[in-house]
């Protein structure tokens, strides 16, 4: 089968014919649909620190054509979406059923044991599986992962008639955190967006508002906008000083919930959040139930990730795709069609 590879942090993936993988027992064998180019993916090929030969993209989902023993209830042709989570079954959170929390995980894409879908097949677990609801694309199907990500994070938070949402960054998560935030019955959903475009993503997605913290005071704008500031702030970026920023921001006994992964150390002023009775919490991954629901709101028609969607690409145009998103971040989510149109 055809698949792209990544080789190295200095060369271009490298689209090659690789042998293709077969389930074992208690596996099905998936022809992909379509797959996600996710931040993560860019980020490790930044670092370099993965070995040569993987196959990365765990934002997937397709068509099963193959299957192992022991499978079930499934069969060849059902349309599939797949948790990317190899857990070890055995550590705290496996055995509280927070798989997504698994201390030894390891993730479809990113190592050469679990070879992810920037390729015309791969193989999953069953326990992974969900069914794709009919009228729901592949399109939106193969971004049920990152909505996931932020249906978990709108979950964990006290969102009600009269909540007054902030979310800082409109990338792929935080897109999705606007829709969900409105779907939870928020009063005003605000972005904070130094990106015009991802400020017009945000709008496209639902928000009632997107300001430019660059450009103007922020706090000011919300309060002019909202009549108070946010009762709920998701920090969806992970750079350092935008918890502070969120704190300082916040009303009383507001929720912030971070989001956005931060690789650097980062500070606050504690008092602050104290004298303010705030709550700060993190949100990581997902589990069956935040795809469970995904699927549910998009069959329902109250999920709309359409606008997300950037472009389709091919496998033979994943290289170039993947060094320009390296170094011009425009657009939310390129897909990626390793069945040629044929799916």
């Amino acid at each position: 089968m055809r698949a792209a590879v990544y080789t190295s942090k200095d060369e271009p993936l490298a689209v090659r014919d690789v042998e293709q993988p077969h389930p074992n027992a208690g596996e099905v064998g998936l022809r992909v649909a379509r797959v996600g180019i996710c931040g993560s993916d860019l980020h490790v090929k930044e670092a370099g620190n993965f070995p040569g030969g993987i196959v990365f993209g765990h934002e997937f989902a397709g068509v099963i054509d193959e299957l192992g023993e022991g499978v079930g209830d499934w069969r060849v042709g059902d349309r599939v979406v797949s948790l990317p989570i190899h857990h070890c079954g055995q550590c705290e959170a496996c055995l509280q059923d927070k798989i997504g929390l698994c201390e030894r995980i390891v993730f479809t894409g990113y190592s050469l044991d679990h070879s992810g879908a920037y390729a015309e097949h791969t193989v999953v677990p069953t326990h992974s599986l969900h069914k794709v609801p009919d009228g729901v694309t592949f399109d939106n199907a193969a971004m049920v992962e990152p909505l996931s990500v932020s249906r978990r994070a709108v979950s964990r938070t006290p969102i009600g008639k009269d909540s007054v949402v902030l979310v800082i960054g409109t990338g792929p998560i935080g897109a999705g955190v606007v829709q969900f935030a409105k779907i939870a019955g928020a009063a005003k959903v605000i972005v904070s967006e130094m990106s015009e475009e991802r400020r017009d993503l945000a709008m496209a997605m639902g928000a009632d508002a997107a300001i430019d913290p660059s450009a103007e005071p922020l706090l000011e704008r919300i309060e002019q906008i909202a009549g108070k500031r946010p009762d709920v702030i998701f920090e969806c970026v992970g750079v350092p000083g935008l918890i502070q920023q969120a704190i300082e921001i916040a009303a009383y006994e507001a929720t912030i919930m971070v989001v956005g992964v931060c690789f650097d150390q980062d500070h606050f002023h504690p008092n602050m959040a104290v004298k303010r009775e705030l709550t700060l919490g993190f949100s990581n991954c997902y589990m069956h139930e935040d795809f469970a629901a995904v699927l549910d709101a998009m069959a329902s028609g109250a999920l709309d990730p359409s606008a997300m969607h950037t472009s389709t690409i091919g496998l033979d145009e994943v290289p170039e795709a993947f060094e320009k998103l390296m170094t011009t971040k425009t657009g939310c989510k390129t897909l990626i069609d390793p069945s040629g149109g044929a799916l």
